[in-house]
């Protein structure tokens, strides 16, 4: 037979755990993502780094050293 003060306790240390999960997983003082502003900046910080990317890729520089890397990496496999 299960005492009745150990039952009690077990169910009191379970509510304690559940309400101190809910607080750190629901807290108020939780950030949870980005807000509004912080999306517009991230996709101006991604768009602009697409951007260069793509400046930098289609330059012909740098498309001259991959066409040559592509080319060797084919006479060098077969």
């Amino acid at each position: 037979m299960v005492r009745t003060s150990t039952v009690r306790g077990r169910r009191d240390r379970l509510r304690w755990l559940r309400a101190r999960w809910a607080l750190l997983t629901t807290g108020a003082r939780r950030d949870r993502g980005m807000s509004t502003a912080e999306y517009a900046v991230g996709t101006i910080a991604a768009c602009a780094f697409a951007a260069l990317l793509f400046k930098v890729v289609t330059s012909p520089d740098v498309q001259q050293m991959i066409t040559t890397l592509i080319n060797r990496a084919l006479t060098v496999a077969g």
